[in-house]
């Protein structure tokens, strides 16, 4: 359960790389760690509050 705020931390490495590899800035695509962030974060709270609730 502590784990799961490393939860975005992947898919925004991955969307790092991908940015490095195709040459756009990184301001082009801070939209894109926006929904990474966002999405991430509220999934580890769904994964965080289900746990609570099942326990």
């Amino acid at each position: 359960m502590t784990r799961l705020f490393l939860l975005p931390l992947i898919p925004a490495l991955l969307w790092f790389f991908f940015l490095l590899y195709h040459h756009i800035p990184i301001k082009k695509g801070a939209k894109g760690f926006y929904w990474i962030m966002g999405l991430g974060w509220g999934l580890a709270a769904f994964l965080s509050l289900m746990m609570v609730l099942t326990r």
